[in-house]
């Protein structure tokens, strides 16, 4: 009889747990379109790419290898990040223990007193535990007691969730690594405007001179009475101009430098640096290869991937959320009212087991709720790793353009100062022999410095655009 109910009532589990199974909504998925153009707008399929070396290998100032070091050791974000790395591991050791049974082990001493004109008491006082020995009035209870609680990993719930708390940690490697090249990437561009900003102070400070040279020039001439005081003015009002751009530039290089020390994590100081002559400093031949190698280079594009891989697996445990759970709890320990008849065996044993499967009838909504939240989390993860590839392509593409156009801007503007340093070495020849006035000179000086601090700007955008392309390619990290 008893046999029949357990089988009824096991047939009664077994036809909710198929009901429910049927119910649980279907996971709504698409495939992620990683597809790009076979080139960057080149014709050449050269696959050799520049984000494939070291950052080590890829710069080659000394001091510019120094800062990148002592960043990578002292910056703050990058250490934040490192940080966010070990709460993801630690998050897959929380998911790992899930799995297993938690067991729990403690004592406990009680003390009771019931009426002796009850069942209980009745019974307590015609007990002889030993002979001539009558249980107590009051009683104390001595209980060392091990428990256990167990969720049976039915439906793969625990497991896929431990499985989605690993890729998200392998997520925030990459993550890690995308911070990387970037910081690398900002240090290169500020440490080479740094060297743009240096070669602009000795321009100007070489023009302040020559001006000063053309202010006496005319200061003799107006007391030749070949000239006025309106030409004197004018020439030493262009004089307090430069000087004027001068701490202009001063001003701009300490901003530079605290950004660099900001970086690399420490209080404003100098930075080392080989002053030479920055228009002589060759950038790097650039090798981009083919689009695809994007997937595999950029960091964050990997990143992106390895997220909507958790997120397809939160689905799953979603899903599971669904099903019945089956959970088992059991208790093992020794109890008794003296310690002394602890360790009488097996009347001081005790143990306990019991079963529970229980599924959501009453609260489907909420669940659903959450998977359908999962799903969409799904479909941002989904729609943010194509959004990275097009990044990453566009941005290759975009820095590839610029080096082509700066590189033919450069050729045309250092023909032009050439052509200006000529006219001002004529213009004050011909002012020394009046043969010109003073205000040619002055536009020629003017159109010279001009044109040497435009050329100045656009080798540093020459260098910063290949710094760009490295980075938009994933070079860096390795």
């Amino acid at each position: 009889m008893l046999n029949s109910k357990i089988y009824r009532l096991l047939i009664l589990l077994i036809a909710g747990v198929a009901i429910t199974a049927c119910k649980a909504p279907s996971i709504a998925t698409r495939n992620a379109n990683t597809a790009v153009p076979e080139s960057f707008g080149n014709t050449t399929r050269d696959t050799s790419n520049i984000a494939q070396l070291s950052w080590k290998n890829f710069f080659k100032d000394p001091d510019l290898i120094a800062l990148i070091d002592v960043a990578l050791q002292n910056n703050q974000e990058l250490n934040i990040t490192l940080q966010e790395i070990q709460i993801s591991r630690n998050e897959v050791l929380m998911r790992k223990g899930a799995i297993f049974p938690s067991v729990r082990a403690g004592g406990g001493i009680g003390l009771e007193k019931v009426g002796r004109y009850t069942s209980q008491g009745a019974g307590d006082a015609s007990t002889e535990i030993t002979p001539g020995e009558e249980v107590p009035e009051v009683l104390l209870d001595y209980a060392p007691v091990a428990y256990a609680n167990w969720e049976v990993d039915i439906w793969k719930k625990l497991r896929n969730a431990k499985k989605a708390a690993i890729t998200r940690y392998l997520a925030s490697m990459e993550g890690k690594n995308f911070v990387v090249t970037n910081l690398i990437a900002e240090i290169a561009s500020s440490y080479y405007e740094l060297l743009a900003l240096d070669g602009q102070l000795q321009i100007i400070r070489q023009n302040i001179e020559l001006q000063k040279n053309a202010l006496e020039i005319v200061k003799i001439q107006k007391e030749a009475a070949q000239t006025t005081e309106l030409g004197v003015q004018i020439f030493q009002a262009e004089v307090l101009a430069s000087q004027s751009m001068e701490f202009e530039i001063l001003r701009r290089i300490k901003e530079t430098e605290n950004r660099i020390n900001f970086l690399l994590g420490r209080y404003p100081q100098e930075i080392k640096r080989t002053k030479t002559d920055f228009l002589n400093l060759l950038p790097n031949e650039v090798h981009t290869g083919i689009p695809t190698a994007l997937l595999a280079n950029r960091p964050d594009i990997r990143q992106a991937e390895l997220d909507l891989a958790a997120a397809n697996i939160d689905i799953k445990v979603a899903r599971a959320e669904f099903y019945p759970s089956l959970e088992i709890s059991a208790a093992l320990g020794l109890q008794a009212f003296k310690p002394s008849y602890l360790f009488k065996f097996p009347e001081s044993l005790l143990f306990t087991m019991a079963g529970e499967l229980a599924g959501p009838i009453i609260n489907r909504d909420a669940i659903k709720a959450e998977f359908y939240s999962a799903n969409a989390r799904q479909l941002q993860a989904l729609y943010n790793y194509e959004r990275s590839i097009l990044n990453a392509y566009l941005g290759v593409s975009t820095q590839l353009s610029n080096i082509s156009n700066l590189e033919k801007s450069y050729a045309l503007k250092s023909q032009q100062v050439d052509a200006l340093n000529r006219a001002i070495s004529a213009s004050n020849d011909l002012f020394k022999s009046a043969r010109v006035d003073y205000f040619e000179v002055l536009m020629t000086q003017r159109d010279v410095l001009e044109a040497k601090l435009e050329l100045l700007e656009t080798k540093r955008d020459m260098m910063t655009s290949v710094v760009q392309v490295y980075r938009e390619l994933g070079g860096g990290w390795r």
